[in-house]
């Protein structure tokens, strides 16, 4: 249930029943224990524009503590060798790194799209990220475009301390699609979900 969290982004019981094939009953036994262990929490789910009469419903999304429980057990060890790194060839060497650890981007993208031509831009970007472990989806924006969103972050730890990783990822994200690209949200600042602001510019065609 905590993949699946991870894996589709804050969810209702409902939607999580629906998903894994469980009664509702499962569900809520299984989410009481995720709540009990700290590793998801309740809030109400943000619907645009006006609300109708009722309480909003209730979603579910990670803490930091549940997304722990993936693949995040390295992230002492990488902030000690950043910060040695930074010590021993300062910000320029971090920066570098940086750049070199999001080089898949570039790497993987152009065989992406090449190779499912019925992907948007923005889609294709996901597959790749999602082929590294970022659980990426896309979201369309009225008006404004599409959004890429990023359910899970392999470094979002390490990112918290070291910004450079972000910055390096927006920019590799803004060269494949040849467009200006806005970071909305970090998981490594404390938010949900990275997402990103991709202008209507590189979506695809509507049939």
């Amino acid at each position: 249930m905590a993949r699946s969290i991870l894996e589709n982004g804050p969810s209702t019981a409902g939607e999580l029943a629906d998903r894994l094939g469980l009664t509702p009953a499962a569900v809520r036994r299984h989410l009481d224990h995720l709540l009990e262990q700290g590793e998801v929490e309740a809030r109400d789910r943000r619907v645009p524009g006006q609300r109708g009469r009722g309480r909003p419903a209730r979603e579910f999304v990670l803490t930091q503590s549940g997304r722990d429980a993936f693949d995040q057990q390295y992230d002492d060890l990488a902030a000690q060798a950043l910060r040695f790194l930074a010590e021993t060839g300062g910000e320029q060497a971090i920066d570098e790194f940086a750049r070199r650890r999001v080089a898949f981007i570039e790497r993987d993208y152009e065989r992406v799209a090449a190779g499912h031509p019925d992907l948007s831009p923005a889609e294709a970007l996901a597959k790749v990220f999602t082929d590294e472990g970022y659980a990426a989806s896309v979201r369309d924006l009225p008006v404004v475009g599409e959004q890429l969103c990023q359910q899970h972050c392999p470094v979002s730890h390490v990112a918290h301390e070291f910004p450079q990783l972000c910055e390096a990822e927006t920019e590799a994200i803004a060269s494949v699609l040849g467009t200006h690209v806005q970071r909305l949200a970090t998981i490594a600042h404390g938010d949900g979900v990275c997402t990103t602001c991709i202008p209507g510019s590189t979506t695809k065609e509507k049939a």
